[in-house]
This record gives structure tokens, sequence and C-alpha cells, in this order.
């Protein structure tokens, strides 16, 4: 992607897949996770107890700070704050339900300050069809991030998921631009389903925001 980062919010961290990588890319980069699921957070705690540069909420991020119903899946990186629709099951049947958790939800500005983001910064987002609620969460501090990286679905996986296209319609808005698509993943008659999408801040690519 040629980034360069020295800030990481990685939404819906799960174990810590993301901040691993990205703790990779970016060697000194400040990461802030957020996991809501007691099982994964104490996973991503076990990683990364040894970096002093590293962070961990556990809880997820929304409009409003609130407390609400995670349905789990049996793959817990599948698990979301939305249940899920049969196509998601049959797509990815490894994925089904296997309950459901009460978990809380906050605002970004409500864990970091925008003088603890130092430029440039990235904001993560793989949430599981939450992406725009999570955003939402975020917007007070959006203007601190060069890049979005955010996970975006073709098809509605997620009930009342936002799909790829509304994603980037209100990013686009915001004066961010699609740069990148990346990993995108077929279902058995090779449509596409999901991908993640990279946005840069308008200004990084043009000096302008037309």
């Amino acid at each position: 992607m040629g980034l360069d980062c020295r800030s990481v919010v990685d939404v819906g961290a799960n174990r810590g897949q993301f901040s691993l990588v990205a703790r990779h890319c970016f060697p000194e980069a400040m990461i802030v996770a957020f996991e809501p699921l007691s099982g994964p957070a104490g996973c991503y705690r076990r990683v990364f107890g040894g970096d002093s540069r590293v962070s961990l909420h556990q809880h997820a991020l929304g409009s409003q700070q609130a407390v609400t119903t995670m349905h789990v899946s049996c793959r817990d990186d599948s698990s979301s704050l939305l249940p899920m629709t049969p196509r998601q099951r049959n797509i990815f049947p490894e994925t089904g339900e296997s309950g459901t958790t009460v978990v809380s939800v906050g605002r970004l500005v409500d864990s970091i300050r925008a003088s603890e983001l130092k430029p440039p910064a990235m904001l993560k987002l793989d949430v599981q069809g939450y992406e725009l609620e999570a955003l939402r969460g975020c917007e007070e501090l959006l203007d601190s991030f060069s890049y979005v990286y955010a996970e975006g679905s073709f098809v509605e996986l997620y009930e009342g998921q936002v799909l790829a296209d509304d994603l980037i319609a209100w990013l686009r808005r915001r004066a961010y631009r699609l740069s990148g698509v990346y990993g995108v993943v077929y279902d058995d008659r090779g449509r596409a389903v999901q991908a993640d999408m990279l946005f840069r801040k308008a200004v990084l690519d043009s000096g302008g925001t037309d």
C-alpha cells in the first residue's frame, strides 16, 4: 500500500490479526484497539502484553453510548451487533450464530483525544456490517485520519447493514476517496461478496476535494 502511519485505531480488533500486521508495517506506531468480546480481547492482551505502544478498549464503537446485544458467531471474528441473514449462513456455514451476549458501545472520542492521534493516522474497521454506525461513532475525530481501511459488503450478510456503495458515498462526502480494494471474497458462483477497501483523505491524492 505504500503507507506510513504513526497511529492506528483498530476497530473490531478480534485477536489482534490486523494489529500484528500494523505493528510489522509500522514498528513505531501507537495502536489503539477496540474489541467487545471477552475471549478475543483476552487473547489480544496476551499477544500485545509486552508492547507499551498498544492499548485495548473492551467495547464496540457506535454513534452513541449504549449497552446492547452482540450476536456471537461460531467463528468469533464473524460476530456482529447485527443479526446474520440466511445469505451469511449459506455462504459461510461455519459462522452460524452460537449465542448472544451483552456488550458496551461507545464513541471514539470517549476513549481517545485528537491530540493523541499522531499523523499520519489510520482508522481500520472490521465490524461485520456495522461499519457505518462505527464510523458515525468516530466522526468527531474523523479529520484526524489520513486513511480509513474498512471491510465492505456487496450483498446483505447482516440484517440492516450498510453496503459497500453506501459506505463509499458516506466517506466521499467527507473527502475520502477509494484508492484500493483488497482480499475480495467470492461466493461459489463467482460473485463478489465482500472486500477490504482503503480510503485516503482527498488532499493526499490530489491536493483538493473536487
